[in-house]
């Protein structure tokens, strides 16, 4: 990939051969970032996503389906897309490294976002299980001052807490019926989390794991799980501490799937999730909410879905409510320069 994986992609898709794609080295902190721009000649002015792969902060790059696929997919659904390489936590590299890297390139974006097709207050952010960390992290970052906020954050599979939050009935009943593929026992979960802190201290930074310490203020939220994951409990659980801080989100569930489903382009439920990521993405206003305590409202354009409180709001989400976050900050570092570090608070 890009080009024999490209070819293969667009047999099955034919749709994903409108779509041009082009790569970039963005100024970082320490280096080049490798990203990737996706998009439809003509679809100028259109929302735009900042996108980050994952890898157990390990592994991955901009070839893998979970970036190179999402991203064509995207575009081909009239969304531009940038993707996101960042260094990984091998050798000596540890937290912040990964997240002044994803930091700098949104910044970047939001610089040339007219170049990539899209408008600041048009530009999402997201990832995929170690990037919807990365991302989850840099956006409590921006709203502490590094930067512009996203119009919403895209958070698929996350891990966001350095421990994994007790699993909810549903959760045990997935994974007891599920031939697992891909598992992450405690002791898996507390090496990788580990190796991207660097140390027992930061375990607890508020930017490492954005379930840390106070987590309103932030645009409105999307968490995407699947079905049978142990990451599954972190998602759910953030998206009640954003609930409770008073931050619009929606949780949705992907019927039969594991961790990772999205690097499967050619599975039904990777599909599927593309799909309801560009409707989250597009503002798609017949998704509806719910409060704790009531079952969740299914819609025709959500037949599977089962949602977690509020709905998305501006910047193409529908009508604003009085839980929407507070306005975007104002950028203190400008696109291209070094970030500002990652402090190790409690807050």
């Amino acid at each position: 990939m890009p080009r024999s994986g490209t070819e293969k992609l667009v047999q099955t898709f034919p749709e994903l051969a409108a779509v041009e794609f082009e790569d970039h080295e963005v100024a970082g902190p320490d280096g080049p970032i490798p990203t990737r721009s996706y998009s439809v000649p003509g679809s100028a002015g259109g929302t735009g996503f900042v996108w980050v792969h994952g890898g157990a902060f390990i592994g991955g790059d901009l070839d893998m389906d979970e970036a190179h696929w999402v991203g064509l997919a995207l575009a081909a659904r009239g969304i531009s897309v940038l993707s996101v390489d960042y260094r990984k936590c091998l050798d000596g590299v540890h937290f912040p490294a990964p997240s002044d890297d994803v930091l700098a390139a949104w910044l970047w974006a939001l610089e040339h976002a007219e170049q990539l097709g899209t408008a600041p207050d048009r530009l999402h952010l997201g990832g995929g299980s170690a990037g919807a960390n990365l991302t989850a992290g840099v956006t409590k970052r921006l709203r502490d001052g590094a930067g512009r906020l996203p119009a919403s954050l895209v958070l698929v599979y996350p891990l966001v807490h350095p421990e994994l939050p007790p699993f909810g009935e549903d959760l045990q009943v997935a994974l007891a019926s599920a031939e697992l593929t891909v598992d992450f026992p405690p002791a898996a979960i507390r090496d990788i989390n580990l190796n991207f802190a660097g140390d027992e201290a930061a375990l607890v930074d508020p930017y490492a794991f954005a379930a840390n310490g106070d987590v309103s203020g932030q645009p409105p939220v999307y968490v995407l799980n699947a079905e049978a994951d142990r990451l599954r409990a972190s998602g759910e659980a953030y998206a009640e501490q954003l609930r409770a801080a008073g931050v619009q989100v929606l949780v949705e569930l992907e019927p039969g799937t594991q961790h990772g489903h999205v690097n499967e382009p050619y599975s039904e439920g990777g599909q599927r999730s593309i799909d309801r990521i560009a409707r989250w993405l597009h503002g798609d206003p017949g998704v509806r909410s719910w409060e704790p305590g009531r079952s969740p409202t299914r819609t025709r354009s959500h037949p599977s879905t089962t949602s977690s409180s509020a709905t998305p709001s501006s910047a193409g989400h529908g009508s604003t409510s009085a839980e929407s976050s507070s306005s975007p900050a104002t950028a203190a570092t400008s696109p291209g320069s070094s970030p500002p570090p990652a402090p190790r608070s409690s807050s």
